[in-house]
C-alpha cells in the first residue's frame, strides 16, 4: 500500500475547470478568476494592474487550459465539469 493514497483526493480542488476558464476569458483583466479559486490577493493586482496588460490573463488561461492552475491551498482545478 502507497504512503501517499490518502492523500491523493486532497490534491484536487474543488473547483471546476469550466467556470475558471470562462470567467479568465469573460472578465480575465480584472482578475475575476482568480477571486473564484480564492486568491483575493493576486485577484486584487490583477485589477490594478488590468491583468498585467494582459499578459498575466494569457498565462492563466494557458495554465488553466493545460491543467496547471492551482487554487488558494495549492491544489490543482482538474475537473471540469
Amino acid at each position: 500500500m502507497s504512503s501517499t493514497a490518502p492523500y491523493q483526493a486532497e490534491t484536487t480542488s474543488p473547483k471546476l475547470l469550466l467556470p475558471a476558464v470562462l470567467l479568465c476569458l469573460v472578465l480575465g483583466t480584472i482578475g475575476i478568476h482568480r477571486f473564484y479559486v480564492g486568491k483575493i490577493g493576486t485577484g486584487i493586482l490583477m485589477i490594478l494592474t488590468a491583468g498585467g496588460l494582459g499578459v498575466w490573463t494569457l498565462i492563466d488561461l494557458v495554465m488553466l487550459i493545460v491543467g496547471a492552475f492551482r487554487d488558494k491551498e495549492g491544489r490543482k482545478l482538474t475537473q471540469w465539469t
